[in-house]
C-alpha cells in the first residue's frame, strides 16, 4: 500500500518514535545503534518485566517504558518486534488494530515461516507495512543489560519481504539495519528456516541436550568439576534464553526435525566406525570437518577486516 510508510525511503532518516517490544539483547542493541547514529528521537520500551524495563531506562537504551503494548503501538513510527516468536500471536492483532497508518513494523525472530503465517492471519490491512527480519547476532546472554550498540557491526541481517510488502518499507528497514553496521541479505522465509535449522537451531538443541544429560546424572557434578575449555566452547549457547529457544524450536519444527535426523545418521555412522575400530575413516571425518571449519573461519575473519 504505497504512501503508508514514514518519511524515509531508501536513505535512512530520523525516526521520531521507535517502539521496541522486547528490550533485551536484540531489541536493546537495535535501539542503542540507532540512537548512537542519531536516527531516532524517542524510544519506547515495552515488556512484561518492569525490572528489565527499568534496567533499559537506566542504561539509556529507551526513553520511556510501559507494560501496555496498546499504548506504545499507537505512538510508533517504527515498531520493532523483538519478543520471543511465541508471543506474536497475541501481539500482531494489536498491531493490526492500533499501528498508525504511516508506521512500519519489522521483527527480529529467528524463524520466518511461522512469523509470515501469523502476519498473513492477523495483519489484514497492515501487511504492506511489515518487513520480516532476522539479525544473525545473538549471544548466550539476554536482557537489557546485555545490549550494546555495536552488536550488529559486520553481522548478517536477513530480511524476507512478502509480495505484499511496500518496496519503500523494505528499503527503509534495510537502510536502518545498514546504519547499525549490518550486511543485509534477502531470501525467502522457507530458505531462511532451512538454513538456520542447520546452522543455528540444531547446535543450540545439541548444546542444551548435552548439558541437560550430564546434569541429570546421579554423579553429574563430578563431570562438571572436570569440564574444561572444550566443554565450555561446545556448550556456550546452552546459557541462552530457554523460553526463546523453546519457541524457536517449536516454530521451526519440521526443518529442525529433518536436521536432527541427518545428525542422528552422522552419529550412527561415527558409532559404526568406532565399533569397527576404523581409525582411518574416523580420521578422515575429522580431517574433512577441520578443513571445512577452517575455511569458514578464514572467510569470516576476512569479512570482519573489510
Amino acid at each position: 500500500m504505497p504512501g503508508t510508510t514514514p518519511n524515509f525511503s531508501g536513505s535512512p532518516r530520523v525516526v521520531n518514535t521507535l517502539v521496541v517490544m522486547g528490550v533485551g539483547l536484540i531489541g536493546g542493541s537495535y535501539a542503542l545503534a540507532l540512537k548512537q547514529a542519531g536516527l531516532v528521537k524517542h524510544v519506547i520500551g515495552v515488556g512484561r518485566s518492569m525490572a528489565n524495563l527499568e534496567d533499559a531506562l537506566a542504561h539509556g537504551i529507551v526513553d520511556e517504558v510501559t507494560t501496555d503494548p496498546q499504548y506504545a503501538i499507537q505512538k510508533a513510527d517504527l515498531l520493532m518486534l523483538a519478543t520471543p516468536v511465541g508471543q506474536l500471536d497475541t501481539i500482531l492483532p494489536l498491531v493490526e488494530r492500533y499501528l498508525p497508518a504511516h508506521a512500519m513494523v519489522t521483527d527480529a525472530g529467528s524463524t520466518k515461516g511461522n512469523v509470515v503465517a501469523l502476519a498473513r492471519q492477523h495483519l489484514k490491512t497492515r501487511l504492506s507495512a511489515f518487513v520480516p527480519g532476522h539479525p544473525i547476532a545473538g549471544a548466550e546472554f539476554s536482557g537489557a543489560k546485555a545490549a550494546k550498540p555495536d552488536l550488529y557491526r559486520k553481522k548478517h541481517v536477513v530480511i524476507t519481504p512478502l509480495a505484499e510488502t511496500d518496496p519503500e518499507a523494505v528499503l527503509a528497514v534495510k537502510a536502518l539495519w545498514e546504519v547499525c553496521g549490518a550486511d543485509v541479505r534477502e531470501m525467502t522465509p522457507d530458505l531462511h528456516d532451512r538454513i538456520f535449522a542447520a546452522v543455528s537451531h540444531l547446535p543450540h538443541v545439541l548444546s542444551f541436550a548435552l548439558v541437560e544429560a550430564l546434569a541429570s546424572r546421579e554423579n553429574g557434578s563430578v563431570f562438571f568439576d572436570f569440564a574444561a575449555s572444550g566443554f565450555r566452547d561446545f556448550t556456550r549457547i546452552a546459557s541462552s534464553h530457554p523460553e526463546m529457544w523453546r519457541d524457536i524450536c517449536l516454530a521451526n519444527k519440521q526443518a529442525l526435525l529433518a536436521e536432527l535426523n541427518e545428525y542422528r545418521h552422522q552419529l550412527d555412522r561415527l558409532a559404526d566406525l568406532l565399533a569397527s575400530s576404523d581409525g582411518e575413516a574416523l580420521e578422515q571425518v575429522f580431517l574433512t570437518a577441520r578443513e571445512a571449519r577452517n575455511a569458514w573461519l578464514q572467510k569470516r575473519q576476512a569479512s570482519l577486516q573489510v
